[in-house]
């Protein structure tokens, strides 16, 4: 019997992704509502032994005797974060995740990603594409489908710590799903991060006519309708890890958190509602790390887990993202109650958004055709 054993695949440049719509944020967020989906039916796997982890990271000695060993600085990860997704995706895929803070003394993002899309049957390559964007704007769209359930559909407000890639996304995720935001309050380390920051608000989204910068993470919060810590840091003690006070926090917020955060006795309070991008990501990761987990990952989903385990907090209490975008549990149920979601990203993630993208990529002739073989050598 012949068989056609020809495999082409497409690499797909950051320009190339621009072109098929990687920066489509309301198509993002509606991508990832259909991901939450999944995971609370089941329809998905990722690695590790409750086929929920993040992924594989290389860690890397404080001191090594090889001088060309990479040193263990801020932020420094090597990770490879593979999954399969059903449903109208039904692909796989690995993002390569390579991570230094020291690569901005270079010119170049914190962070270089390549994300591999594979056909699950045969796990031949289908496209191999840079991601960066496409983990940027899924990673966004997350506070943006937490948003549609749970902040209030009049919210006017945003308060931000951290204007990088993340609090760009988080925004723009936010104005996809809030059309009445007219506010924003930012507050950031440094004066060129602002500025870009500013300029990139002034050219999408006039809408938001007032824009104030403060100089407190306490400013942030006061009278925002919907907030978010975007900003990176050390990790390691929370004591050090931007605050989140109750006495801060308007009736009726809604907190999506991506990034280093630690919160008050106040904010433990049993009538703030504590909501997980996905229950079985935090799970698998207060089973790979040292305890207190929260000391080692810096979501405040991870120090709910240290909660649960300290016995002041009871596992029901947490509540699931795909089960409220699923209807079995309940959106926002009142004006005036503040809800907390921790946003942890995930694999599958990753690998919705490159299927939407490159199926676009395929339907409009975007990218560069490259072939791995016509027959293989070895079979």
């Amino acid at each position: 019997m012949d068989h056609n054993t020809r495999i082409d695949f497409i690499y797909l440049s950051e320009q190339d992704m621009i072109r098929a719509g990687v920066t489509d944020m309301a198509a993002c967020v509606d991508t990832m509502e259909e991901v939450f989906h999944l995971l609370h039916i089941g329809d998905y796997r990722m690695a590790g032994p409750n086929n929920d982890s993040h992924g594989a990271m290389i860690m890397f000695p404080q001191e090594s005797p090889f001088p060309t060993m990479p040193k263990p600085t801020a932020d420094r990860r090597m990770m490879a974060m593979p999954a399969y997704l059903g449903g109208s995706f039904c692909t796989s895929g690995v993002k390569w995740y390579g991570s230094n803070i020291a690569n901005k003394e270079k010119g170049l993002p914190r962070s270089i990603l390549m994300f591999t899309l594979t056909d699950p049957d045969t796990a031949a390559p289908l496209a191999y594409m840079s991601a960066n964007l496409l983990s940027a704007y899924r990673t966004g769209a997350v506070p943006g489908v937490g948003a549609r359930h749970l902040a209030r559909k009049d919210s006017r407000v945003i308060g931000l710590l951290g204007p990088g890639v993340m609090g760009r996304t988080s925004v723009a995720a936010f104005m996809a799903v809030c059309p009445q935001i007219d506010t924003l309050k930012v507050k950031g380390r440094s004066g060129e991060n602002l500025s870009v920051f500013l300029n990139w608000i002034e050219e999408h989204y006039p809408q938001i006519t007032n824009v104030e910068v403060v100089d407190s993470v306490e400013a942030v919060v006061r009278d925002s309708d919907i907030v978010t810590y975007c900003a990176s840091g050390e990790v390691g003690d929370p004591s050090q890890y931007p605050l989140v006070k109750r006495e801060w926090v308007k009736p009726g917020a809604f907190l999506a958190m991506p990034a280093p955060c630690n919160f008050d006795e106040g904010m433990e309070a049993s009538d703030v509602r504590k909501v997980l991008d996905d229950t079985g990501l935090y799970e698998a990761w207060y089973e790979e790390v040292p305890k207190p987990a929260h000391n080692c990952i810096p979501l405040v989903g991870v120090k709910f887990m240290d909660m649960i385990h300290a016995g002041t907090l009871k596992a029901e209490d947490l509540e699931d993202l795909g089960a409220i975008v699923s209807g079995d549990s309940p959106g926002r149920q009142s004006d005036d109650e503040i809800i907390m979601m921790s946003v942890g990203g995930m694999p599958v993630e990753d690998v919705a958004w490159a299927t939407v993208v490159y199926r676009r990529a395929v339907e409009e002739g975007i990218g560069v055709r490259l072939n791995l073989w016509d027959e293989p050598v070895l079979r």
